[in-house]
């Protein structure tokens, strides 16, 4: 059976949420774990930039864009209507996630490598990022979940990033007057569906087995 071929890297927040969005809606993948430090060249030569994920159709099309790879997964296939959020519409759902990749991204990156990165306040860069998160908060204060009582797209493609700037400093985070947000989070990370797209694999080299994702019973 043909299936796409699915570049992944376990911890990176843009794989784990096309990862999410993979396994909401069974699209059968060809798993290859890559090492960033060790690209694999076939993935280069599909998408030269270098990141992860990237998805190679069986029919030759590459989607190399994390967002891009979680809206081709659940536009083909969504059982749990993550695109048909229960509050609101896909249009600000995707508003909210370009806030998450543009400036919270922005924000995260400098507080979690500000060694990496001349001149960077990495309190500054906190305090920014925690704006966001009081932006999440605020809307978790009357909803299960942020466009509604039941998961959508914006959930996904937010909270791998949100764990991401938690587990920076844990012992502040948890100290911080966000109790929606924590709750939000503390399920996602307990769900039986983040532990399914979490299981370590090793590093793929050319000749290797390539563990069918999400994994089959």
């Amino acid at each position: 059976m043909s299936r796409p071929v699915l570049y992944s890297f376990r911890r990176c927040p843009y794989a784990m949420r096309a990862r999410l969005a993979i396994a909401s809606a069974g699209l059968e993948c060809r798993l290859r774990e890559v090492v960033l430090r060790d690209k694999p060249v076939a993935m280069l030569e599909a998408s030269p930039k270098g990141t992860v994920p990237v998805l190679v159709l069986e029919d030759g099309p590459v989607i190399d864009e994390s967002l891009d790879v979680m809206l081709h997964a659940l536009r083909n296939h969504d059982p749990e209507n993550w695109l048909s959020p229960e509050e609101g519409s896909q249009e600000e759902m995707l508003a909210l996630i370009a806030d998450c990749d543009g400036g919270f991204k922005h924000h995260l990156d400098r507080y979690k490598y500000a060694t990496r990165y001349e001149d960077a306040d990495f309190e500054h860069h906190r305090r920014e990022g925690a704006a966001f998160l009081k932006k999440l908060e605020e809307r978790l204060a009357t909803r299960d979940q942020l466009f509604g009582t039941r998961i959508s797209l914006a959930d996904m493609a937010i909270m791998p990033f949100v764990r991401q700037f938690a587990n920076t400093d844990r012992d502040w985070f948890d100290a911080q007057p966000l109790p929606n947000l924590h709750r939000w989070l503390r399920g996602h990370l307990e769900s039986a569906r983040f532990r399914s797209v979490m299981p370590k694999f090793p590093q793929w080299k050319p000749g290797d087995e390539e563990p069918v994702f999400p994994a089959t019973a």
